[in-house]
């Protein structure tokens, strides 16, 4: 035996628009579902591709939002894989708490990546702009963070001479609905030829061309993939396509630096947060501004120069909760003399699929985990004494993980 620590809403849609959907029946209806992965995606770096059209403030919050996360934790290994792509630390004040009691050695907090995805046009389904580049680009990410523009600047054009939310987030929306439907079309005639010859391959071919099926006649009507109840054999057949619609938005409302203490005043964010409410998307207010700014302040500084602002925090904090949230994470901890470190899950994940994140073989060979919750192993002071006091438990295959629970596995290989 081993022991390891692992330690409805209805959208009318613009002239423009709705001359680009006189081919379809019906109007532009949205309804959202939880995103969901599988446990072996969840133990990779989280990627959330960061969208919107030009001059929207999107490459001014990446910026920020890259540098903050780095500043979050000096021991991370902040990198820089291409000039629009960057991983940075999830900020969690437990990581060091645990760290110190425990006398750690390192501390690795989780991680997510931002992708800086180029700025969409209209049209970019059929190739315009960098479209083909910027929807590749987005088929990588797990969610989706819309930049929206909710501020006026004579000094900043807007692509569309006109500060409208609806229409950016309309035709973003738009170009994502055309794309799977062409998508779908040409994997759907590929179906048609059945070319699958065992008995497994045949089935799976037909839940996938049932689940096609089933989603273009509801991108037809200007709803999203996500939007289908599909079952999960279903869902695994069509993965490979990365359709874009089943990715989860969160919308980001960029707002002057005057507007950040009261969003609601702003008309502009009124408008976003409605539309976000309606279609059970996240939703959070930044200042790009403000943030560019806080990069050139000593991080000593950063947290006074927010209050005097009538803030809290910095965007990247907001960011990283709302998406946590919208796909439904949790974060656990494994702490020891090594290390102490985060570990994102799903919510409902059970022990052992927990256990499998660090490691395939601690799944497969799981007997059980020593558990203690945060607040509880803070109290205690240290494993042993929660140990001594009864607060460290023994949970088995069945056992659902909470957030914030500290956990030491036992498996056999």
């Amino acid at each position: 035996m081993a022991m390891r620590i692992a330690s409805t809403n209805l959208i009318v849609p613009s002239s423009s628009l709705i001359s680009r959907l006189s081919q379809f029946s019906g109007v532009m209806v949205i309804r959202n579902r939880r995103f969901s992965f599988s446990a072996s995606k969840i133990s990779m770096s989280l990627k959330a591709g960061i969208v919107g059209l030009p001059n929207v403030g999107k490459s001014t919050l990446f910026n920020a939002v890259v540098e903050n996360g780095k500043a979050q934790a000096a021991n991370f290994p902040f990198c820089t894989i291409e000039p629009n792509v960057g991983i940075v630390a999830v900020p969690d004040p437990r990581l060091h708490v645990l760290s110190d009691l425990s006398k750690s050695q390192r501390v690795v907090p989780a991680s997510i990546e931002f992708v800086d995805i180029a700025g969409l046009v209209k049209g970019a389904s059929q190739g315009e702009g960098l479209g083909n580049k910027f929807l590749t680009h987005i088929r990588q990410v797990d969610s989706i963070l819309q930049v929206v523009r909710c501020f006026e600047d004579n000094d900043i054009v807007h692509v569309n001479g006109v500060i409208d939310p609806k229409s950016d987030i309309d035709v973003i929306n738009l170009e994502l609905v055309f794309s799977d439907l062409e998508q779908i079309e040409k994997r759907l005639e590929k179906l048609k030829k059945g070319k699958a010859k065992d008995s497994q391959s045949k089935l799976k071919e037909e839940a996938e061309k049932k689940a096609l099926e089933s989603i273009q006649s509801a991108l037809m009507d200007g709803r999203p993939a996500r939007s289908i109840p599909l079952s999960d054999f279903e869902k695994d057949s069509i993965k490979h396509l990365s359709l874009l619609t089943m990715k989860p938005v969160i919308y980001v409302a960029n707002v002057a630096e005057s507007d950040l203490a009261a969003p609601e005043e702003n008309p502009h964010v009124n408008e976003v947060m409605k539309l976000a409410s309606d279609l059970q998307s996240g939703l959070v207010t930044i200042s790009a501004q403000v943030e560019s700014e806080l990069t050139e302040l000593p991080h000593e500084e950063r947290t006074e120069y927010l209050k005097s602002l009538g803030v809290s925090e910095s965007v990247l904090g907001n960011l990283i909760r709302a998406t946590y949230s919208l796909l439904g994470l949790r974060t656990y901890f494994t702490s020891g003399e090594k290390e102490t470190k985060a570990w994102t899950i799903l919510a409902g994940m059970t022990a052992p699929q927990a256990a499998g994140v660090i490691h395939s073989d601690f799944e497969k060979g799981f007997i059980r985990a020593e558990t203690v919750s945060y607040d509880d192993f803070v109290a205690a002071g240290s494993l042993a004494v929660a140990r001594e006091k009864g607060l460290l438990r023994s949970e088995g295959k069945d056992y659902v993980v909470q957030e914030g629970d500290v956990m030491l596995f036992r498996f056999n290989v």
